[in-house]
């Protein structure tokens, strides 16, 4: 059993949803793929859940937390949204990050092209997702170092002089 968990964050992101429930069939089955979970956010498209023979898919909009669904995810495709990248590669899931090319001053696109630059994700937008997806390998990307919070901390103290 192998599984894509696809996010939208917040926000509405139905050119994602879409593109991914006409790819699914065609790319996610020959990619041994079983199993689709969508989170839609607020999103006013949801796929048919039978739509797809041989594909398992379900769909929500929000939940506390999506935790569970990357954790179990074999590779997460999601919005660029900080949040959202931050949390996958956490989890140390492959991340595939399909950008919003619709968005005006996107800077989602700086944070996707900097960690595919960093070799810690893929990116791609909904137009380039089918073949991104057919064509990609996940061997080449690298764990996310989470970041040192004390460090930067004790910067700033001895920034104020309180160290």
């Amino acid at each position: 059993m192998k599984t894509v968990f696809v996010t939208v964050g917040t926000t509405s992101f139905d050119d994602l949803i879409a593109i991914i429930r006409l790819t699914s069939e065609l790319v996610l089955l020959d990619r041994g793929y079983t199993d689709l979970v969508l989170q839609i956010g607020r999103g006013s498209f949801i796929p048919d859940p039978q739509c797809c023979p041989g594909l398992r898919m379900e769909a929500f909009s929000f939940k506390e937390t999506i935790s569970d669904n990357i954790r179990f995810a074999d590779l997460v495709i999601s919005h660029a949204g900080a949040g959202s990248c931050l949390e996958a590669l956490g989890a140390g899931k492959p991340l595939l990050v399909v950008v919003n090319d619709k968005l005006m001053g996107n800077h989602q696109l700086e944070l996707a092209k900097q960690l595919q630059a960093d070799s810690h994700l893929l990116y791609c937008t909904c137009s380039t997702l089918p073949e991104t997806l057919r064509h990609m390998d996940l061997s080449v990307l690298l764990p996310f170092l989470p970041g040192q919070p004390q460090n930067f901390a004790n910067f700033m103290d001895k920034a104020v002089g309180l160290l």
